[in-house]
């Protein structure tokens, strides 16, 4: 038996550890202050233990100031194994923060016990970013347990604050610890995929959050003519908008999907009452732009057309942008690390590993932006921010094996 097919033989019999996980990270709520929490210290505490079992050669917390967190920090791991062979060392990192469960009703369990039904594995963060965390940890263990060290030096990074815009996160550290990474290196981010494991991601969308304030004259329902329906104008203002998808319409096969997307989304609270119209109503817009075009320009052309309504229905109409991101420099489609990735998928999945863009966010636009090629990968379910998120017990064990093989260097 090769060591490579001993190493698989230890991960396909983890399934016990698996669930064990899970269990603990899912029971550890790692809220940051701007979903409502303290932080990521008890995952982080818990974790840390974990690294330790696998004697690194290396581990450090990275505090990065929060006043708003538990201790006035948020936590943030780094742990580095020697390898068998010299660099470039393999990166993999995973946030360990997630989102609020959401509407409580539309949940079937527990969202912060888990749940194991068969092959699945229910619970807020058990996808989104523990499947990453744990796969990526496991496929090191069993190498550690079989008593070897992996070929390539790899290290793992546990961050904080992804899900709220990694400023205490992989910002942070890349500001403050620059020193930790090389181009040459090969950095996997396990926060995004497709439901065959095939998607590598090497671009990604530039990012817009469209803040609309809409202002009139609030009175009583039974006198919209003393007033100015500042609903009127938000929701004219929603349907003009749409012109944004034909006026910024160019396709990118690159990317899925493959063109620009701009979608309503949050409605802030207005009157309590129904017999009062309203004199102020605010709503955010998605954006999701690609690379071609200028944040810049979707900007002007949402304010335009805000100024048009406004004036047609004498209102004050304010457009901000809540959070912006211009898309960094892609990975190269044969970069190492995609060219690490699509061997190691080809090899356990049978399948072709296909360099691709997409529309979300993730902390691999940090690594872009400082020169560092990164590629995103998962085996994902597609359930991330969902009520009843999942994973899958054997896409987990699949994708330590890719995590595996390539620690391996095979």
């Amino acid at each position: 038996m090769t060591e490579l097919q001993k190493i698989f033989d230890a991960i396909e019999n983890s399934r016990d550890e698996i669930i064990s996980l899970q269990r603990n990270l899912t029971s550890r709520v790692a809220l940051g202050p701007d979903n409502g929490g303290t932080g990521e210290h008890a995952k982080a505490a818990y974790l840390r233990k974990r690294l330790e079992e696998l004697e690194p050669d290396h581990l450090e917390e990275i505090k990065a100031p929060d006043d708003r967190a538990e201790g006035g920090y948020r936590p943030n791991l780094v742990a580095k194994w020697r390898g068998r062979k010299e660099p470039p060392l393999v990166w993999v990192l995973s946030h360990m923060d997630i989102v609020p469960p959401g509407d409580l009703s539309l949940w079937q369990t527990d969202p912060y016990e888990i749940c194991v039904d068969g092959d699945r594995i229910i619970g807020r963060g058990v996808e989104d970013n523990q499947h990453g965390i744990v796969s990526s940890y496991l496929a090191l263990k069993a190498i550690k347990d079989l008593g070897w060290s992996p070929a390539r030096p790899v290290g793992l990074i546990l961050v904080a604050d992804e899900e709220t815009g990694s400023k205490y996160g992989l910002e942070y550290v890349l500001m403050h610890h620059k020193d930790l990474f090389k181009p040459e290196d090969l950095i996997i981010v396990p926060d995004g995929g497709n439901e065959e494991g095939t998607m590598i991601e090497v671009a990604e969308k530039s990012i817009l959050w469209l803040k609309f304030t809409v202002t009139g004259k609030q009175c009583h329902g039974s006198t919209p003519s003393k007033g100015k329906n500042s609903l009127h104008g938000a929701a004219r203002l929603i349907v003009d908008l749409e012109e944004l998808k034909s006026v910024f319409g160019e396709e990118d096969a690159l990317f899925s999907p493959p063109m620009s997307t701009f979608e309503p989304t949050k409605m802030e609270a207005n009157v309590p009452n129904v017999n009062t119209i309203p004199g102020k109503n605010v709503f955010y817009m998605d954006c999701r732009i690609l690379p071609n075009y200028a944040i810049e320009d979707v900007m002007q052309f949402a304010r335009d057309k805000a100024d048009i309504v406004a004036k047609a229905w004498g209102l004050s109409i304010q457009v901000d942008a809540a959070y912006q991101q211009k898309a960094p420099e892609p990975t190269p489609a044969d970069a190492p690390v995609v060219k690490a990735l699509a061997r190691a998928i080809s090899a356990v999945k049978g399948a072709e590993g296909k360099p691709m863009g997409i529309g979300g966010g993730t902390v691999a636009a940090f690594f872009r932006r400082a020169g560092l090629p990164a590629a995103v990968w998962l085996t994902e379910s597609d359930t991330p921010h969902q009520p009843n998120e999942f994973c899958l017990i054997s896409n987990l064990m699949t994708d330590a094996k890719v995590f595996a093989s390539i620690y391996m260097d095979s």
